[in-house]
Formats: structure tokens, sequence, C-alpha cells
């Protein structure tokens, strides 16, 4: 029979506010009830109920399997964490949509206490992780990499993940990539491929702008594109760009590239049309560099939570530059276009 005073400890436990005390008792409960057909009886009405006021999770799993990722991290002990890391398996097959702890235990219940055989069968399920516009997010993969996605950026992987290390990315991620010499780490960025074996790297590929940049930070890469013979590696402190075909690789100093994790934005002698493509892309704006002699030009800059028009008038002060900004309408076809800075040079007259 089922208390007033198990429900209540499961009810907490299923919220994440139970204590290690109330943790370890609903753990007991579970290994206690295994034949109980009331308990299992609970537990699917939980479920059910789940399942009806969450459908949308059927198809985002993303944010839940961060959350599963960091209960990984926090176990202490190798026994535990197989557990849960079998837990995390069942949910990739199950859709991930049984997030509840309540059920975490559920699972740990059928598959360590029950006596009775369980078949699980292992399919690929993909995850797909979303930085929206305007917008940075940390996650952790189910290997322990930690890594960051810029705003507009997109990273896709594949369950179970541990053994075959392979991401596809869209704009620009920043990776501390867990060691396993036995299943390097995989990036796909388009026609070109990222591995390394364990490293923290920055890169950018959006696909709209035909432009690739790889900033190693520590660690070695190995870049591999079409048109290549072999690979390139990459050492610390280097910076790859492909550019519409060109490789070009220099020494730079890595900070400036990654801090956007910070809510930094980072010019150290940046050209023109860099610091326009950065800026487009910071804010979500479109720019115009208008005269080709601006990109003869250099800036240094470093700002935080400042507006797009604190920015380019800094830039103007400091630069024979000039800009306009032209403000978001709405076009013939019912589309919003974006606001929009067109840089040109100053009228030194």
């Amino acid at each position: 029979m089922i208390s007033k005073t198990d429900i209540d400890k499961l009810q907490r436990f299923s919220r994440g506010i139970s204590n290690a005390e109330e943790e370890k008792y609903v753990y007991t409960l579970f290994a206690e009830n295994e034949k109980s057909r009331e308990f299992k009886k609970y537990l699917q009405q939980e479920f059910n109920e789940y399942l009806i006021s969450n459908p949308e999770e059927n198809h985002n799993l993303s944010y839940l399997l961060d959350r599963i990722h960091h209960r990984i991290n926090k176990r202490n002990s190798q026994k535990r964490d197989t557990v849960v890391r079998k837990i995390y398996r069942w949910y990739s097959v199950g859709a991930a949509i049984l997030l509840l702890p309540v059920l975490l235990a559920g699972i740990l219940w059928f598959t360590v206490y029950n006596k009775e055989e369980v078949t699980i069968q292992e399919a690929s399920v993909t995850s797909t992780l979303l930085a929206p516009l305007g917008s940075r997010i940390s996650f952790f993969l189910p290997d322990g990499t930690q890594g960051w996605l810029n705003s507009g950026s997109s990273l896709e992987y594949s369950l179970p993940f541990s053994n075959n290390r392979q991401i596809t990315v869209n704009g620009e991620a920043w990776f501390d990539v867990a060691h396993d010499k036995e299943h390097p780490f995989e990036v796909t960025l388009g026609d070109s491929k990222v591995k390394v074996l364990g490293t923290k790297f920055n890169l950018s590929a959006y696909p709209e702008e035909k432009y690739l940049e790889v900033v190693l930070e520590e660690g070695k890469v190995e870049f591999i594109t079409p048109g290549l013979s072999s690979g390139i590696v990459m050492n610390p402190n280097e910076r790859l760009v492909l550019n519409e075909g060109a490789i070009n690789i220099n020494v730079t100093n890595t900070s400036k590239y990654s801090s956007w994790r910070d809510g930094k934005l980072v010019f150290r002698g940046d050209s023109m049309d860099e610091v326009a493509r950065r800026i487009a892309r910071w804010y979500n704006v479109d720019v115009d560099v208008a005269d080709e002699e601006l990109n003869k030009y250099t800036f240094r800059g470093m700002f935080q939570d400042d507006s797009l028009e604190e920015v380019v008038h800094y830039i103007s002060m400091t630069s024979p530059i000039d800009y306009r900004i032209v403000e978001r309408k709405q076009l013939d076809d019912g589309t919003i276009q974006k606001k929009k800075v067109v840089l040109y040079q100053k009228n030194m007259e």
C-alpha cells in the first residue's frame, strides 16, 4: 500500500527539491515495491499525466537532455554513474520524455531491481540544440564535453553518443572536449570537418556567410575539407579561415574569438569587413560597408552590454567612418526587413 508519506516524498523528488535522505528513501521505496502492482500503476499514472501536460516535449529534447547530462555529471561514485547512464540511454530510446526524477527512479527500479527480464532495443535518436537569435546557451554533451552556442546557431548529434562522438554545427560554437583516445570527437561544418581528441576551440560556420573559421586554444585539431590531399593539423593559438575556397592560417590572440561566451564583443585590429560581419551577427542586423576604401582601416575595441547605436557611434568617433541606421520596415510581401547599418567614409572636407 502506498502511504501519503510515500506520495509526498515521491512528489518532492519529482520536483527536484528532495534532500539526500529523502532521495535515499525514494530509491529504497522502489526496491521494496518491485512486485507491487499498485506502485507500478501509480508510476504509470504519473507518466500518462506528464505526457498529457507536456505533449510538445516529444519534439524538442535538447534542454531535457541537458538536465539529464547534469544529473550524470553530479554523480560521485562510478556505480551510480553507470546506473544513471543506463537510465539516460533508456530515455533516448523512449524519446526522452521521462524527465521527471520520479520516473528516473522508476527506470532504475525496472532495470536494476526488477527480476523480470527487460529487453531494450537501442535506436538512433537525433537531438538538436538551438540558440535563438540574440542569445547564447551553454550545454553538456553525454560524454562530458562542455560547450556554448552563439546567437542563431544549432548543433545536432545522435544518441547513443559516447561511442560515436559526431556532431553537426551550423553557426558559432565553443567546445572544451572531453578526452577519449578511443573515440575521437568530430564536428561537421558543411562540407568540412574538424577532428579532435581533447581540446578547447572555437568555430564559426554560418551557412549564409560562406565563411568558415576555426580558432584553437589548447590541444590539436585536424581540419579536413574537399580539395585537400590530407588534413591540416592546427596548433594552439592558430586561427584557420576558409573563405571562397582559400585557406589562411595565422597566429592570433584566441581570447577575442571566445569572449562572446561572457557577453563581450571584442575587436583587436580587425578589418572593417570582419567588424561588420560580427556586428551583424551579434545584433541580428544587416551591415553594409558602402565604401570599399573602408576595408583599409582596422578597429580595436571591447563592448559589453552596449546597444547597437552605442557601438557604431564609438566606431565613428575613433575612425574616419560615418554611419546611417535604417529601421525595420514591412515589405510588400508582408515580411519584415531587418534593421540595417550602412557604413561609409566620412567627408573630410
